[in-house]
């Protein structure tokens, strides 16, 4: 449970207490109720993290604050009015965030920089309290916040992963039972007696993953922690989440990579400077967001004054399959593309090529024409 719930408040009576007429729920409502108690994995009710920006970050001493009086007493009694003497403004990195994630669900958290997923995630983990609202998250809960959370550089692996599994909440029976299977999953067997400090980032990472993987939560916290591995270990990694939810686990899962949140999230949460901007179906939300991003660094890329081009590409668009914007692909298939190509000379050897990316500049597919003999005009 992350931060306070809110106490219940009970109205002031006066005069003789009157005897409750008693309330008899119906069975099939009391069940209900029950197992929808039951199914709830986390909630989360305005959620907000408040940060000052430029406050006083000591406390000063009686001598300093003698100091500061003779020195200036107008400033510092004004200074003591208002608080403090040092400007400083606020910054809500969350506000009023509420959700429910129901037990075996796999939600995604996705959206820009600087949005509020890392801070989300931590006030769920109990790493930092919420300035409002609360959350509750119901049984074991394993969170992977940032590489190495929780290791000791000077300790090696092997004792790195009983001291993190105890933090994590392991016994050390379990820890010895599961030992070899995260040395395993982890690949740094042979590492395992070296400290952990001559290990590489990518080998924290994959020891830290293992350990938190193979804990067994009901729930489990995953915060943008596969960028760091190759492609082999991050395929190893979802793979391992997999296995989790489909044992009737929750996961909530931060990442950038949106390949990845199709494949393992049912469900996406899309927080924009601290906010829920939008919720629900994988498909729908993703690509929702794509769009907004490549609306985004259109307009940061600023436009092209194509008229002025003399021999070059005047405009292209995706004829089918059709989607909300023409330069814009959004389903799988046959594609077929148009360009509007204008020549003041004519071309007698030219050639032709087309990329496909995606929304982060990784190269999807290519191909190429050549020896093309154009005249001059448009084509």
């Amino acid at each position: 449970m992350a931060g306070a719930r809110p106490r219940a408040r009970f109205p002031l009576r006066s005069g003789k207490k009157q005897p409750a007429e008693p309330f008899h729920a119906p069975e099939d409502a009391i069940g209900a109720a029950h197992k929808l108690m039951r199914d709830v994995a986390i909630s989360a009710q305005g959620l907000g993290k408040r940060y000052r920006i430029g406050a006083v970050a000591r406390q000063t001493t009686l001598g300093e604050q003698l100091s500061r009086m003779m020195q200036a007493p107008v400033r510092w009694l004004r200074s003591n009015r208002n608080g403090s003497s040092d400007k400083h403004r606020e910054f809500w990195a969350l506000r009023d965030v509420s959700f429910e994630v129901r037990q075996g669900e796999i939600v995604g958290l996705i959206g820009r920089n600087g949005a509020g997923k890392s801070t989300l995630l931590k006030i769920l983990s109990r790493v930092t309290q919420p300035t409002s609202g609360w959350a509750e998250i119901h049984g074991r809960v394993g969170s992977l916040l940032e590489v190495g959370t929780g290791f000791h550089p000077e300790l090696t692996g092997r004792e790195n992963t009983y001291l993190n599994g105890a933090i994590l909440g392991m016994d050390r029976r379990e820890i010895d039972r599961k030992f070899d299977e995260i040395v395993d999953f982890a690949e740094v067997g042979e590492f395992i007696d070296t400290p952990l400090k001559h290990y590489s980032s990518g080998m924290q990472m994959r020891l830290a993953f293992a350990v938190a993987a193979h804990l067994e939560p009901e729930t489990l916290l995953v915060d943008e922690v596969l960028a760091v591995g190759d492609l082999a270990f991050q395929k190893k990694c979802l793979g391992k989440m997999g296995e989790v939810a489909s044992g009737g686990r929750t996961i909530v899962f931060v990442s950038h990579q949106l390949n990845q949140i199709r494949r393992l999230c049912e469900k996406v949460i899309w927080l924009d400077r601290g906010t829920i901007f939008q919720a629900g179906p994988t498909p729908e939300i993703t690509g929702a967001y794509e769009i907004s991003m490549t609306h985004r660094a259109e307009e940061s890329k600023g436009s092209v004054d194509a008229p002025k081009v003399q021999n070059g590409f005047v405009s292209w668009e995706i004829v089918e399959p059709r989607a909300e914007k023409s330069t814009l692909l959004t389903t799988m298939g046959r594609l077929k593309v148009k360009f509007v190509l204008r020549l003041e000379t004519p071309v007698g050897d030219g050639h032709h090529g087309i990329a496909l990316f995606n929304h982060e500049r990784q190269l999807i597919w290519a191909h190429a024409a050549r020896r093309l003999e154009l005249a001059a005009g448009t084509h």
